[in-house]
């Protein structure tokens, strides 16, 4: 038996990453929208950036949901969600970091997640023993599940049909999961995919307050 918990599905909340190492200048992206970016520079709070705008000596070229190009101390840097960066000092790096999440007001933790190279929105549910996600995700995500083993899924609305299935590659941030056990589960629900404990039990997850940290075990 898969064992689901439903949410309340509300905000969307940004994923993002701790300081980088010593350098000249050290630059994160903790969000990533259409035409701006939320980056940290030098260790700073999280600070949002316009597409033309300068702040610090770091400029925004372009931004979507995806990437976003900057212009840092002349040089064009390229970075995902979850990606930093630095550049001076013994030369330039790009370094895969932790991933921190925001509580929203209900307390729960939302970001986005790359399932086989495709964007879906995901939340924290350390109620759900796997990764769970709806049939019109997984056919987004190329997830052939009808050939997977068929399973009842227990939900807050009672049982459903799901189907087991394995990710190839699950990115959080700058984390990549492979291989990880997962429910299809016919129709809307989950609305957006349920981050489960096959996924959550190869991380190490520390909260402090409203911030959850992310890390990579194995």
């Amino acid at each position: 038996m898969i064992n689901l918990k439903q949410f309340c599905l509300s905000t969307v909340l940004i994923s993002g990453l701790a300081g980088l190492a010593i350098a000249d200048t050290q630059v994160n992206v903790v969000g990533l929208f259409n035409g701006k970016a939320l980056v940290t520079i030098n260790g700073s709070t999280p600070q949002t950036l316009s597409v033309g705008q300068t702040k610090n000596g770091v400029k925004l070229i372009a931004a979507d949901s995806q990437q976003a190009t900057l212009l840092i101390e002349g040089k064009t840097k390229v970075l995902g969600m979850g990606q930093g960066v630095s550049t001076g000092g013994a030369g330039d790096s790009t370094q895969s970091q932790p991933v921190n999440l925001y509580a929203d007001s209900a307390g729960h933790f939302f970001g986005n997640a790359t399932i086989n190279g495709t964007s879906l929105r995901y939340v924290v549910d350390t109620g759900a023993t796997t990764v769970a996600l709806n049939s019109a995700d997984a056919k987004r995500a190329n997830i052939d599940y009808l050939r997977g083993e068929k399973a009842l899924a227990s939900t807050a609305s009672g049982k459903v049909v799901a189907y087991r299935v394995s990710l190839n590659t699950l990115k959080i941030g700058s984390i990549t999961l492979n291989n990880v056990d997962a429910a299809v589960i016919e129709g809307g629900f989950p609305e957006v995919v349920l981050l489960g404990m096959s996924a959550l039990n190869r991380l190490e997850m520390k909260r402090d307050s409203t911030t959850m940290t992310l890390t990579k075990k194995y």
